[in-house]
Order: C-alpha cells, then sequence, then structure tokens
C-alpha cells in the first residue's frame, strides 16, 4: 500500500517545492539615496555582509543627485524608502498624505569658527557674517535663533549677518579666510575640525540648552505607511538589516579601514572626525523617546518657522513615527 502512496508524495512534493522556493525569495525595496551622502556608507556595508538577505530582503539603490529628487521619488512612487527628516513627514501626514518616518541618525552639526576669527562665545559672533547651510528654514539655523535668543536676549538673524549656500562652499569659503564662522552639517563640520577650525557650539549643546532630548534624530529613513502596512516583513527586515549594519560600524573599526576609500577622507585625521561623528549620531534610544524629543522641537521649530516650514500643523501630527518594528 505505501508503495503505491509514493510517487503520488514525490509528485506532491515536488509541485511544493518551487512555491517554497518562491516564499523564501527576498522581498526586493527600491530606496533612493543621495550619491554621495554618508548614507552609502551603511548601505555599502549591508551589501557588503549581505544583511539585507540575511532578513529576507533585496536592495535595489537608486543614487539621486539632489534632496528634493528623493522626495519627488517616493511621491511618484520610484522608490520604496528614502532619507529625509521628519518634518518634511509631519508636513506631509498634516496634509492627510501617509508617510512614515524611522530614525536613522541623530548627528548634528555645529558653528565652526575659524581660530584667527577672535570668537570664542555666540556674543562673539555679532556683527559678523555666518555662513548657513540648508537655507533659511533649516532646522539647525532655526533652533540656533531660538537658542540665541534665550541665551543673548537676541535673535540670531539680528545678531549676525547670516549667509545661506550649499554646504561644500561654506566650507571653501572658511577654508579660505572668506567667513569667520559657519554653521554646516555634521560631516561637514567634521571636516573643518580635522582642518583645523575650531567648534563654537554644536546642536547637541543648542538641544539642552533648549530642554530638548538630545536623543532627536536629525535625519531617518521615510517611506509611505500604506506600503509598510502591505510589506510588513519587507520594512521589518530592511530595518533590522540597518540596525545590524550600525551595530558592526560602532564597534569595527577594521569596518571602517575597507570603507575609507568611499570616505572620500584627505588625510587621517579627516578619517577619524567622520568615523567618530558617524558613530555619535547612532540613535541608542527608542522610537518613542525619538518622538517625544521630536515633539519638542516641534514646538520650538513651528513658533521659529512658522507655515513656510509647518503648513497649518499646530503640534507634531500622529503616525510621524513608524512603530511597526525594526530593532
Amino acid at each position: 500500500m505505501l508503495r503505491h502512496l509514493i510517487p503520488g508524495l514525490v509528485a506532491l512534493l515536488a509541485c511544493l517545492a518551487p512555491l517554497s522556493a518562491a516564499a523564501a525569495e527576498p522581498v526586493e525595496i527600491r530606496l533612493g539615496v543621495l550619491q554621495y551622502g554618508t548614507v552609502s556608507w551603511e548601505l555599502d556595508v549591508i551589501r557588503h555582509h549581505r544583511l539585507d538577505a540575511a532578513h529576507g530582503v533585496r536592495l535595489e539603490i537608486t543614487p539621486l543627485a539632489l534632496k528634493d529628487a528623493a522626495a519627488v521619488a517616493v511621491q511618484g512612487g520610484s522608490v520604496d524608502v528614502i532619507v529625509s527628516d521628519w518634518l518634511w513627514v509631519a508636513r506631509q501626514r498634516a496634509e492627510n498624505r501617509d508617510y512614515a518616518f524611522y530614525p536613522y541618525s541623530r548627528a548634528e552639526g555645529s558653528v565652526m569658527v575659524r581660530p584667527d576669527a577672535g570668537v570664542d562665545s555666540l556674543e562673539g559672533l555679532e556683527g559678523k557674517r555666518l555662513g548657513v547651510a540648508g537655507g533659511a528654514l533649516d532646522k539647525s539655523w532655526l533652533l540656533l535663533r531660538a537658542y540665541s535668543r534665550q541665551q543673548t536676549g537676541r535673535d540670531a538673524r539680528a545678531l549676525v549677518e547670516p549667509n545661506f549656500a550649499a554646504p561644500p562652499l561654506l566650507n571653501q569659503l572658511m577654508l579660505k579666510g572668506e567667513l569667520p564662522a559657519v554653521l554646516n552639517f555634521w560631516h561637514y563640520a567634521a571636516r573643518l575640525e580635522a582642518a583645523g577650525m575650531q567648534r563654537l557650539i554644536s546642536i547637541d549643546e543648542v538641544l539642552a540648552g533648549l530642554a530638548i532630548d538630545r536623543e532627536l534624530p536629525m535625519v531617518g529613513w521615510v517611506f509611505k505607511e500604506g506600503w509598510a502596512r502591505a510589506e510588513p516583513e519587507a520594512i521589518a527586515g530592511f530595518l533590522k538589516a540597518s540596525a545590524a549594519a550600525k551595530k558592526i560600524l560602532a564597534e569595527s573599526d577594521a569596518e571602517w579601514e575597507r570603507l575609507r576609500p568611499l570616505m572620500k577622507a584627505e588625510d587621517e585625521a579627516t578619517f577619524v572626525a567622520l568615523r567618530e561623528g558617524f558613530r555619535a549620531g547612532i540613535p541608542t534610544g527608542t522610537v518613542a523617546q525619538a518622538e517625544a524629543a521630536a515633539r519638542q522641537a516641534f514646538a520650538v521649530l513651528a513658533r521659529e518657522g512658522g507655515a513656510p516650514l509647518v503648513g497649518n500643523a499646530t503640534e507634531l501630527a500622529a503616525g510621524v513615527f513608524w512603530t511597526g518594528g525594526g530593532r
């Protein structure tokens, strides 16, 4: 009797085998990231160690030239995930668009000054040109304005002469001596520090002065909530792969040596500054803690930036931070 059943069992297993193989196939996730951004370091670690495959996903990376191109790409559906800030997501959700944010980095910029500028305090910047990256609605600039008002009684916009420009240009102008001080993003500030410029105040210190939790994430993975709900294993696998890559980067100096060519560090001091700056930005708190910090910051930023920054939102909308799992 059993002998007669065996051919049927073999046929059944043959039919089920392709289904099992298909179920084991990794889910593709389309990422849109800036071509030369620091995110590429983490993505390289994911690919090198096959962390995506280990967590059931396969990354398809689309390099983008501009930050605005990332927003267009995710809105148009040509990519699933981008890197952006929670303020963008907050405004989208306030306008009934279902984007979500998951913390990627809490690395902040700094106000850097030339050693020959004779500046050792915020008040010392009075009347001087301050190069500012990111434009008049950049989070760091708005936070600095609020902090300046608290510390000196004057809005930084009135205290200094702000000069808005692209981050690489600001670094060039400062190194040439054409700007005495700049407020730049963390990796540009790290390069300046390695070149002998001095850190006057970090945004981390600004946050503390404004009584905002320092676990405030500055950028994160951004995606449509509807997509994440439809692909729960994909988003969870991707976020776990991201966390695993960060663990390697936090603990392994050898991994950074492997990444050195990708970092384009001009010298050892720059390499170390970039490595340690990235490590300092790895989130250590919970998503709930990050959301609470963002809620604190939103109140300050909405007051400073107004409708051009936050639209009609009066508080951080529910659902901005993704809590569906990842770490």
